[in-house]
């Protein structure tokens, strides 16, 4: 199992330095004003939009702009105290992970829902945004399996140090 844990940690530490990255730079832009960022770091999100039809990020619906808001408040920083948990192997990993993941699959059903329900999304949009709901999967479902570092069981005492009472 210990090998499997391995593997799922380095898929979401890879996951969660890109949204360490892209939150602020690239879906803030949903809700911050333009001149907030470096002209290349608006050009390539017009670039996105164009290139993968974008409309969310184009029109920027409320509900959208609130689910950036969420992510950037809420969903961000605890990107960021995941990357530190893999890193650092903290035992309060599988807590932020869980509800990370919970959070994001929240926000992407509703956003793959507006896609898929307008018919307004193009293939290559839908195949961007359906490896969040993956990752939002996975980061659940590590935080329901078992802690991969060493622990000990709380009330246990060694053989050495367990006494006999007379």
């Amino acid at each position: 199992m210990g090998v499997f844990l391995n593997l799922i940690d380095a898929l979401l530490f890879f996951y969660f330095t890109i949204i360490a990255i892209c939150a602020p730079l690239i879906d803030s832009q949903a809700c911050l004003p333009a001149h907030l960022y470096p002209k290349v770091i608006v050009d390539l999100t017009t670039w996105y939009s164009r290139e993968f039809g974008d409309y969310l990020m184009v029109e920027k619906p409320n509900f959208f702009v609130g689910l950036v808001w969420l992510e950037l408040l809420f969903a961000w920083p605890l990107s960021l105290l995941n990357l530190y948990a893999i890193l650092g192997g903290r035992s309060w990993f599988r807590t932020t992970c869980l509800v990370y993941g919970v959070s994001t699959l929240t926000s992407m059903v509703a956003i793959l829902s507006e896609m898929l329900g307008s018919h307004r999304a193009s293939d290559k949009l839908l195949m961007m945004h359906f490896p969040f709901l993956g990752f939002a999967v996975l980061a659940i479902l590590r935080g329901l399996l078992p802690y991969s570092g060493k622990t000990t069981a709380a009330g246990r005492r060694s053989g050495v140090t367990k006494k006999k009472r007379v």
